[in-house]
């Protein structure tokens, strides 16, 4: 049949037979018979290799997917034409080389595939995509073995086409595959809608990692950088130079950290509005003040444990005009000229809260200055300030004529004196008074009679001063005659007796009223608190008050109409008590403590049952005499109930 032939070897038909040597091997590729004629497509040259190996007798399959034969270059072109959302996270899914490969393609990369619009299908155009993206409403935190370069990836991917990832935080690292610059390189290609970064306790990250993210994720608005020593100026001047949008930094303990990026962040983030800078050696007075002076819109500013002087203050004093909190903290080497020259510096006029710890030039010199130069001040905390005495804290009194709130911690030089002279002095705005770890003030029989009360006082709280006793406690109470918040935490020395008149001249009525650890009080005081202020009393605490019984719950569950937060810890409490609670029709107790009650037993399983009605959470934990079946029966009819046991 020479016509059936072409020579050319086009097209080629061969008569029947086998053009296979073995029919058994055929057979494995082709179901047809050997008789039959066959016809053959043109031979051409294979461009990869076959998935097929054939050799000899046998016919083998490649145990290596012929896909991933391909370069990385051919499967970056076919990855950056998948549409973004479940297709790609889909394919990330296969290998951690493919899920590497596509957190490599930009936003610039994508070739998305026209696709014809159809009357039932809404479309959605490449400009919605984009603001989709670009919204970056998704939060994601990584802490400890899971903070690794292929979690990183599968969240930048992910996140993707999923209205875009907003929020990053890193906390700690693997100690075998930690976060590298190859996990923020993903983000910063994936992410570009990013606008908070938060790097915490990772030494595996530097410098590279962060200009990544700068390169990047151009709308950061808020950096936080803790304990990171591998990351330097270099680093935090590619974040100045690309994300023009930062409006908030906080570093701390970044050890190689100084003066030039500060500088750089001064310079070419004009909106920064809130810096935190804490323990960086390497930053001093240079850097300090050319932030400050070059950040028009700074608002927050904190200050801690940092190597700068008097100068610095200084300039704070005269620059932060809209300055509204200020955080000084552990500035050992700033003295009482520099608080001074920044208060009369006139430059503070917005400021409103403002917080000292352990400034050692913090002075009655100082204060006052700044009382006068800061005439808006609303709220003050002093901690630790060994050096303020009852003459600063008068005249920072009278001169603070805006102050609404006062707070007091470990002050040991400020007596009573100065207590009873700030309150009188103070004026008609003052609203909240704390007073915590004083030990200098103790109770004193005063030669000379009280002053005015303070009619705008509104929360009153002194805690754990050991000689604050009963005759302190019914002085202030004259003073204070419109307190509805009060906190007498680990005041035992005081007694029924003083309590008293501070119940009985609180004439708006209390609605918070705290007693833990007021190991002297009965339940003579209860009973009198509950009958003047069980109308507006919302929160009782009695925690550690050991003899506190029964009687109080019944006053309790007879006099309070909007009690929703009760804690009994750790008191005489027992099951009558319980069910006498429960029995309370007008009660609508939304939190119940009975943490340490050893009599309350599996007899008030229910009562408890009864009050689980309106409780959202119920502590029963070191309740010895209630078992583990009855807390699980608990648990399953209360089911809208968070139970601690």
């Amino acid at each position: 049949m020479p016509t059936l032939v072409n020579c050319r070897g086009d097209d080629e038909f061969y008569p029947g037979g086998s053009f296979y040597s073995n029919p058994v091997d055929l057979g494995r590729l082709f179901s047809i018979g050997s008789h039959v004629d066959v016809y053959r497509p043109p031979c051409k040259r294979a461009r990869i290799s076959a998935p097929f190996v054939f050799g000899g007798n046998e016919f083998e399959e490649d145990k290596k997917p012929s896909i991933d034969v391909l370069p990385e270059e051919c499967l970056f072109e076919i990855f950056r034409r998948v549409p973004e959302g479940k297709e790609r996270s889909s394919c990330a899914c296969v290998s951690k080389r493919w899920l590497m490969l596509l957190s490599s393609i930009r936003k610039a990369d994508d070739i998305h595939k026209e696709v014809p619009v159809s009357d039932n299908v809404d479309m959605v155009t490449g400009n919605e995509d984009q603001d989709l993206e670009s919204d970056g409403y998704l939060t994601r935190c990584l802490e400890g073995k899971k903070a690794t370069d292929v979690r990183l990836a599968a969240i930048a991917v992910g996140t993707r086409g999923r209205g875009g990832l907003g929020k990053l935080s890193i906390r700690g690292s693997n100690s075998l595959r930690g976060v590298t610059t190859l996990g923020l390189s993903a983000v910063a290609r994936c992410c570009p809608s990013l606008k908070a970064l938060s790097l915490w306790n990772i030494s595996s990250v530097g410098d590279d990692g962060l200009s990544e993210i700068a390169k990047g994720c151009h709308l950061l608005e808020k950096l936080d950088l803790c304990e990171c020593p591998s990351i330097s100026n270099k680093g935090l001047s590619a974040i100045a130079k690309n994300c023009p949008n930062l409006i908030s930094l906080n570093i701390e303990s970044c050890s190689k950290i100084g003066n030039e990026g500060l500088q750089g962040i001064g310079r070419f983030c004009p909106k920064l509005q809130s810096i935190s800078l804490k323990d960086c050696p390497l930053v001093s007075d240079h850097g300090v003040s050319s932030l400050l002076s070059s950040a028009p819109l700074l608002s927050k500013v904190k200050l801690q444990a940092l190597n700068i002087s008097d100068f610095s203050l200084a300039v704070l004093g005269h620059y932060g005009k809209d300055i509204t909190n200020l955080v000084l903290s552990g500035l050992q080497n700033v003295s009482e000229k520099g608080f001074w020259v920044m208060g009369i510096a006139q430059g503070l006029q917005k400021l409103v809260s403002m917080t000292v710890t352990s400034c050692r030039g913090i002075t009655d010199v100082g204060l006052e200055a700044i009382g006068k130069g800061c005439i808006n001040l609303k709220q003050i905390c002093l901690r630790k300030c060994c050096f303020v005495s009852n003459n600063g804290l008068v005249a920072f009194a009278k001169a603070a004529g805006s102050l609404e709130s006062l707070q007091l911690e470990e002050c040991n030089r400020v007596t009573q004196l100065g207590i009873i002279g700030a309150i009188s002095n103070f004026g008609t705005k003052l609203k909240s008074l704390t007073l915590v770890k004083c030990m200098g003030i103790r109770d004193l029989a005063l030669g000379f009679p009280l002053p005015s009360p303070c009619i705008s006082l509104r929360s009153l709280s002194i805690r754990n001063c050991p000689g604050f006793g009963t005759a302190s406690l019914a002085m202030v109470g004259k003073l204070c005659p419109q307190i509805q918040y009060l906190d007498l935490t680990g005041l035992y020395g005081i007694t029924d007796a003083g309590l008293l008149p501070v119940l009985e001249s609180a004439e708006a009525g209390l609605v918070k009223v705290i007693l833990s650890g007021c190991l002297n009080l009965t339940d003579e005081v209860i009973l009198a608190l509950t009958r003047l202020h069980g109308g507006t009393l919302e929160l009782l605490n009695l925690e550690g008050c050991r003899k506190i019984t029964d009687a109080s719950l019944v006053s309790v569950a007879d006099n309070c109409l909007v009690l929703n937060d009760l804690d009994v810890s750790k008191c005489g409490i027992t099951d009558s008590g319980i069910k006498i609670l429960s029995c309370a029709e007008q009660l609508n107790l939304q939190v119940l403590s009975l943490s340490g009650c050893s009599e309350v037993s599996n007899k008030s399983l229910p009562y408890l049952e009864k009050l689980g009605k309106t409780l959202v959470g119920l502590n029963l934990q070191h309740c010895n005499s209630i078992s583990c079946s009855t807390v699980e029966l608990l648990v399953e009819s209360l089911w809208r109930c968070d139970i601690l046991s």
